[in-house]
């Protein structure tokens, strides 16, 4: 097997790992989604998903944060408990996607105006768009937000053609497996917030 694929191997086993931990509300989700994320920056440099890197780089940020925040309580309040959004909130949210997404593709339009093949492909538009799924699934995440799953799923089912026809198909298998958990926490996270509501 060559080195890249090994690479790429590594890089998805700490991503299950770290999803595997995400849906489980584990903090361990951080610690693995920091390795996850700093080889996937090499990754998609290599394969010409730029924004893809990017939001790799500010998973980083906000894997750091997301531990800090899970992991700090006071003297008089009990650790960061998952809660929902409200219906203002997830149109706010809503929105903040699509205007990221358009920001998105036109930085990588603007940044790839030489490369006629890339501005003719469909990647600047799909990437741009699961880099914005992405980014807010990440930071709501790190505040418990049980819309995290939603962006997630739907990221997920955009990554895995995405990855797949740059010929990466572990990662590509590694965003199938990210769908299948992702609807596994979505299901467990509903109940623990129901179960807590009721108790």
């Amino acid at each position: 097997m060559e080195a890249f694929k090994i690479i790429e191997l590594v890089a998805v086993v700490f991503g299950v790992l770290s999803v595997w931990y995400a849906h489980k509300e584990n903090i361990w989700v951080f610690p693995f989604g920091i390795v996850n994320v700093l080889i996937y920056i090499y990754i998609c440099i290599s394969t010409q998903l730029y924004a893809n890197a990017g939001i790799n780089a500010v998973y980083f940020l906000t894997n750091v944060y997301g531990w800090y925040n899970w992991s700090r309580t006071s003297d008089n309040q009990e650790s960061l408990q998952i809660s929902r959004n409200t219906g203002k909130q997830n149109a706010l949210w809503f929105l903040g996607a699509i205007a990221l997404y358009g920001v998105t593709v036109w930085i990588l339009r603007t940044v790839n105006q030489d490369d006629p093949a890339y501005l003719n492909s469909i990647l600047p538009w799909i990437d741009g768009m699961n880099t914005s799924f992405f980014l807010c699934a990440t930071i709501l995440m790190t505040v418990k937000k049980i819309e995290n799953w939603w962006f997630w799923i739907a990221g997920n089912v955009l990554s895995i053609p995405v990855y797949f026809s740059q010929g990466l198909y572990f990662t590509s298998l590694q965003y199938a497996i990210f769908l299948v958990i992702a609807i596994m926490g979505l299901r467990e996270w509903n109940k623990r917030w129901a179960e807590r509501k009721v108790g």
